[in-house]
């Protein structure tokens, strides 16, 4: 199935010598009123419960292990769903070949903690990062984080309030320690092999106020 089933819905990044950019209209060779992106999506539940409730997204998905874009291709198939493309590769090559201000959600839920100081630099969540992706976020577009480690919430949570791109959208305890109603749980989720989970909203805010 991954041989036959992957060439058709990846997302291809063009060469870096070639100044295109995702065709995000002809990605999904229909219109969509919006494309939301997911880093890390293990087996997919997340992603495919998104693109089951929103037909109207068009949902990126990012996973460099196998065995979660085949099981994500599985139940693509299953439940007949035609919103979701895959990169089975690293995301930030995908990012920065996306159009700007073409991406309404980024969600960044439950990935690996690299807990050992030396592998702090693996972590997705960095300036770095960030300042690709308010590149490609929508003015308002919601970039959402979630973990069960303790450090690397405190780590996402620092780097994200100082991104002058991003506002924190937590007004109360409950706005972070509850899953928002419209996040389906992951399996990562579940295990809660660290502690209770923390979920972060931010927001894009207006361009003319990051300047």
């Amino acid at each position: 199935m991954l041989r036959e089933r992957l060439p058709r819905l990846s997302v291809e990044v063009p060469p870096a010598t070639d100044d295109g950019l995702i065709d995000l209209a002809a990605l999904f060779g229909r219109p969509m009123a919006d494309h939301w992106l997911e880093v890390g999506f293990g087996n997919g539940e997340h992603t495919a419960a998104q693109a089951e409730a929103h037909p109207e997204i068009g949902l990126i998905g990012c996973e460099p292990f196998l065995n979660g874009v085949a099981a994500l291709l599985a139940t693509i198939e299953a439940r007949g769903l035609d919103n979701i493309r895959l990169h089975a590769d690293d995301a930030r090559d995908l990012i920065d070949a996306l159009p700007d201000a073409s991406i309404g959600r980024v969600s960044v839920l439950f990935p690996d903690p690299w807990p050992k100081r030396r592998h702090h630099k693996r972590r997705f969540i960095g300036r770095d990062t960030l300042d690709r992706l308010a590149r490609v976020m929508t003015d308002g577009a919601e970039l959402r984080l979630a973990s069960d480690d303790a450090d690397l919430v405190d780590w996402m949570l620092r780097h994200a309030r100082a991104h002058p791109a991003f506002a924190w959208q937590a007004r109360r305890a409950a706005d972070w320690r509850v899953r928002p109603v419209d996040q389906p749980p992951t399996r990562y989720e579940a295990k809660r092999l660290h502690g209770m989970p923390a979920f972060l909203t931010f927001r894009r805010v207006a361009r003319r106020a990051d300047r």
